[in-house]
């Protein structure tokens, strides 16, 4: 009994087994149990950890060492990183939809791209308007206006959802500040602003063949009609009073955006001095989402009428559903921690150099896997950070190379969306698309984000 456990603490094959394992058993807990992931990383973590030869106080600490033990600086470590930026993304989201944003881009949009180009226009909306918001809350507010751009297209309705659901998708995986590429940024230790660079870099080619090309292809060949029960009635789309102006939303959409993207390059090209420190201050995300979310609450808010006890109820509305994303982001902090401290992460290094396979691949690799076995794209990207995290310390990587390792974690994150996965239903019931014609379209459609985004990224790393 000793000599396997010789063999599995410190052996690289049995280092790798339990690491084998402990993705089993989490994969277990989630497809089969059905258990919450967050309850299923915590418990997998554990098990990883103990059978790795680790103390319980070590795993979770004592009353006299607080802060000392792995559940500690698991959680701590990644939450410290994410929480704020994630949550002043969601109010400054929160704030753009309640505010008639969404329809005000969408219109301005289909107006100037004309009834042939309406596909198009309702891809360029989801991109824009995903920026700031959460996929399933772009969806739910722009589906009104992709029922009535179909109707009076008289077209497949796909041809005007998927492209919109593809510009939500590619900005939900690649770009700050949803919660996916804020938590692989901090598992990695990468510069946001990198990963902005990298992920439009990256998410813009992806977007114009699987959020543009291949609707304009499938919608052709496959017809399906808008749902009797969510046609709007009257020829325009819907409108909201006081609309705010369109340079407004634009202005704070791209505000926080191009503060994180000065405050990195900044330190690049210019000498120390003031203009640096106060270019390094705003472009701190936790700075640059705040000030944005100030000026939304003045120019989208208070101007327009709300109260301080309104702004206080769409906030608390907002963050309500945070809860969830967070207490997963930080047991899979957790399970990393443990992957790390059992020394996993070198045995996996010393096994793809063995093996000639490039980090970049292996990231997308994992994460692929992860997605389509048990569905959920941030599950997919804490485990396959916490996996090569310990790797990339070991290693000398550029922040152009690790926010590539990023957007390869995040392109496997959100491929071959399928029935397990809550965004698939989400596509099929609110567009009245049979499953198996969503298989067809959705799912090939979300692979083709993946394969480009990652593409690219492949791409890129030759260069960088």
């Amino acid at each position: 009994m000793s000599g396997f456990l010789d063999w599995l603490h410190h052996d690289t094959a049995g280092l790798l087994t339990l690491c084998a394992a402990g993705i089993a058993l989490l994969l277990f807990m989630i497809m089969r149990l059905r258990l919450e992931p967050f309850i299923a990383l915590l418990v997998t973590g554990l098990l990883v950890a103990l059978a790795a030869g680790l103390s319980p106080e070590e795993i979770v600490g004592s009353a006299q060492s607080s802060g000392e033990s792995l559940v500690e600086d698991g959680f701590g470590s990644i939450l410290g990183h994410i929480t704020a930026i994630v949550g002043l993304g969601t109010v400054l989201g929160a704030l753009l939809e309640n505010s008639g944003g969404a329809h005000l881009i969408t219109r301005k949009l289909l107006t100037a791209f004309g009834e042939k180009r309406a596909p198009l226009a309702m891809g360029l909306s989801g991109f824009v308007f995903g920026i700031p918001v959460f996929f399933d809350i772009g969806i739910f507010v722009l589906a009104p206006l992709v029922y009535v751009a179909a109707r009076q297209g008289g077209r497949s309705i796909l041809l005007y959802c998927l492209p919109l659901a593809a510009g939500l998708s590619v900005t939900h995986a690649f770009l700050p500040p949803h919660p996916g590429p804020v938590v692989v940024a901090g598992l990695l230790d990468v510069d946001l602003g990198w990963l902005i660079a990298m992920g439009l870099a990256c998410g813009v080619p992806a977007f114009a063949v699987g959020g543009v090309l291949f609707p304009s292809w499938i919608g052709r060949r496959i017809h399906v009609p808008v749902p009797e029960d969510m046609i709007v009635s009257g020829d325009e789309p819907p409108r909201t009073e006081r609309e705010p102006a369109l340079a407004t939303i634009a202005f704070i959409i791209g505000l926080p955006l191009v503060l994180i993207l000065a405050g990195t390059f900044s330190s690049i090209t210019l000498p120390e001095g003031a203009l640096l420190d106060v270019l390094t201050f705003l472009g701190s995300p936790v700075v640059a989402l705040t000030f944005a979310v100030l000026l939304a609450f003045w120019l989208l808010g208070t101007r327009r009428g709300m109260t301080g006890a309104d702004l206080s109820a769409l906030t608390g509305r907002a963050l309500r559903p945070l809860g969830m994303i967070l207490l997963v982001v930080g047991a899979g902090g957790f399970f990393g921690e443990v992957l790390s401290e059992t020394g996993v992460g070198e045995a996996l290094a010393g096994s793809l150099s063995a093996a000639g396979l490039p980090v970049l691949v292996s990231a997308y690799v994992i994460s692929s896997g992860l997605r389509v076995a048990q569905g959920s794209a941030t599950v997919a990207i804490v485990t396959t950070g916490g996996i090569l995290a310990p790797l990339l310390a070991e290693a000398d990587h550029s922040q152009p190379q690790l926010a590539l390792i990023a957007v390869a974690i995040s392109a496997g994150s959100i491929t071959a969306s399928h029935v397990n996965d809550g965004g698939f239903w989400i596509i099929s019931r609110y567009f009245g698309i049979p499953v198996a014609e969503t298989l067809k379209t959705w799912t090939v459609l979300e692979t083709i984000l993946s394969l480009v985004g990652f593409g690219m990224a492949v791409l890129l790393s030759i260069v960088v």
